[in-house]
């Protein structure tokens, strides 16, 4: 017999993505694993839109707290971790529902997916190299030797375009040659969550401000003394560094705000081509009439379909 369905709400940010998880977990006996990046950082809560403790309904959540913003959120550790929680729930008898928006950690947690492997000396070289002459230089010689994987990467991305490179050097294989299958480890029903694009950009601005009004400044005063500006990734997310360039009387609040509403909604943009570009994914409309009712419903037809199949 098949084992328990997977469950995956994704889509852009601010779509609604973690009231729908919780929905689909109360209804079918679940508990959910994050698939946000920033929210496996302990103590960035606000920011994030991480769900309280009070507002998680009893439902038992994975992956959320479980890094420190001194530490680089790493895909590989991420994937470990996270598939050891999908199986123990659907060893529990219970359905896991991922949810979240960074799309390569969804990947990561549910298609095979192989994570090349890193090295700190060869990094550092080659963002020595891309602070000497510049992202440009850097993004030509990676269309030079691997183009599939450029076509894949913003010419002023230098994270990854460093990555790409490290991966070749490293394996002698181009970095596109790891890229993602679409082949799911385990019977997964896909759910995604879309909104027009004045609807998704009035959320967003909504977020933001809420972020401000419910106390984000206090919440960076509070994770600098935790070490907040020496972490690699942490201090860069969004609204972390805009918060952090208003304590530093770099930014407005009225500037900092705008510029982390202007940033998410290009995350979004990012974010609504990669999971659009996925067959698998059922879309539902974030405002829908009977959002949760319609969700449900796929979830229940894919779980049929699965245990018919077993």
């Amino acid at each position: 017999m098949p084992g328990p369905l997977t469950i995956a709400v994704v889509g852009a940010t601010a779509t609604g993505k973690s009231d729908l998880a919780l929905d689909l977990a109360e209804a079918c006996g679940g508990e959910v694993v994050n698939a946000d990046a920033s929210q496996l950082y302990a103590g960035m809560d606000i920011g994030t839109a991480k769900l309280t403790e009070s507002r998680r309904r009893g439902i038992p959540h994975h992956q959320l707290d479980v890094i420190s913003v001194t530490e680089e959120a790493s895909v590989a550790a991420y994937q470990r971790a996270a598939r050891a929680d999908l199986d123990g729930i659907r060893e529990r008898g219970r359905h896991p529902v991922l949810v979240g928006g960074s799309g390569l950690y969804v990947r990561a947690a549910l298609d095979r997916l192989e994570i090349p492997p890193t090295d700190r000396a060869v990094r550092a070289r080659l963002e020595w190299e891309a602070a000497r002459v510049g992202a440009a230089n850097l993004y030509a010689r990676l269309r030079e030797v691997d183009p599939a994987a450029a076509r894949h990467i913003e010419p002023n991305n230098v994270r990854r375009i460093v990555r790409a490179l490290e991966v070749l050097e490293l394996t002698g294989r181009p970095f596109s040659a790891t890229m993602p299958r679409r082949e799911l480890l385990v019977p997964t029903v896909l759910i995604g969550l879309r909104a027009s694009r004045p609807e998704l950009d009035a959320r967003i601005g909504r977020r933001v401000d809420a972020m401000w009004r419910d106390g984000l400044l206090d919440e960076v005063s509070r994770l600098e003394a935790h070490g907040l500006r020496r972490g690699r990734t942490a201090p860069r997310a969004l609204g972390y560094a805009q918060a952090l360039a208003q304590l530093d009387g770099r930014l407005t609040e009225d500037e900092a705000k705008a510029e982390t509403a202007r940033l998410t909604r290009r995350l979004a943009r990012r974010q609504e081509s990669w999971f659009g570009a996925d067959p698998r994914i059922v879309w539902l409309d974030a405002d829908a009439a009977g959002l949760s009712r319609r969700a449900l419903a796929t979830v229940e037809t894919a779980i049929r379909d699965n245990d018919g199949h077993g």
